[in-house]
């Protein structure tokens, strides 16, 4: 064997290797991607919709009060805040889903696909411009079909790109040596940019949110109901005070 023969076959070695842990990482930052929308969701279901309301409920009270006070511009502009909180708690929460949001469960099948796809059609994989806009679609219809469970459609992507002029490689070592080299290159880039993406996710508001309820959850303990039952009290106390504009307000 040539030695640029033997130098193609270790870089490919290390290709293959260094391609397969770069697409679990795709795994791990796609995984807890659709794990945050599916808690976020769970939230908005069971605590975003009930802030929502209690947020209609504080605006209401404070228009009411600029009926009975309507030279007072303090309590106008308080009016305000309390309704342009109450529309951006509304809009967040958006329609309240009939059934509680499922858990994000993937399937070993989900996942091996995945990572195939990942593997082979990520955009930081080529430094053709048309070849990485195609890469781009194909990829963020495959976070989409992984985060919806659809293994079918994950399967066509695959299928799809693997028979497409752009998977076909061109022929002689010392040229596919040098794809192999920039290839590799691309790799590593990809995984520090999953690492730093893994990091920002685990430092958000959401990841630290989810994580509190979760160890809550472990040790018996439903932080959402408990929170839910918390708003629900105090939407309890401004329907009462809406109902009796005398009732005396309570510091929110």
């Amino acid at each position: 064997m040539k030695p640029e023969d033997r130098e193609l076959a270790r870089k490919l070695e290390e290709q293959a290797a260094l391609e397969a842990e770069v697409a679990e990482r795709e795994l791990r930052a796609a995984s807890l991607r659709a794990e945050l929308s599916a808690f976020e969701r769970r939230y908005l279901h069971f605590v975003g919709s009930r802030y929502a309301e209690l947020d209609e409920c504080k605006a209401q009270i404070a228009e009411q009060l600029v009926r009975e006070q309507p030279g007072n511009e303090r309590v106008r502009e308080m009016a305000r805040e309390a309704r342009a909180r109450a529309s951006d708690t509304k809009s967040a929460a958006g329609e309240k889903s009939p059934q509680e949001p499922r858990a994000f469960q993937p399937s070993p099948e989900l996942k091996r696909l995945y990572r195939e796809v990942a593997k082979r059609v990520h955009p930081d994989f080529t430094s053709d411009r048309e070849d990485r806009v195609q890469r781009q679609q194909l990829m963020a219809e495959a976070n989409q079909a992984y985060e919806r469970g659809d293994e079918a459609r994950l399967a066509i992507i695959l299928t799809d790109y693997e028979c497409s002029p752009e998977s076909v490689r061109g022929e002689g070592p010392g040229a596919e040596l040098i794809r192999v080299i920039r290839r590799l290159s691309q790799v590593r880039g990809r995984g520090a940019e999953i690492e730093a993406e893994m990091q920002d996710l685990m430092s958000s508001e959401l990841y630290q949110l989810k994580a509190r309820v979760e160890e809550a959850e472990r040790n018996g303990h439903d932080v959402l109901k408990e929170m839910v039952k918390q708003i629900e009290t105090q939407i309890a106390v401004a329907k009462q005070r809406l109902a009796n504009p005398q009732m005396p307000l309570k510091p929110s």
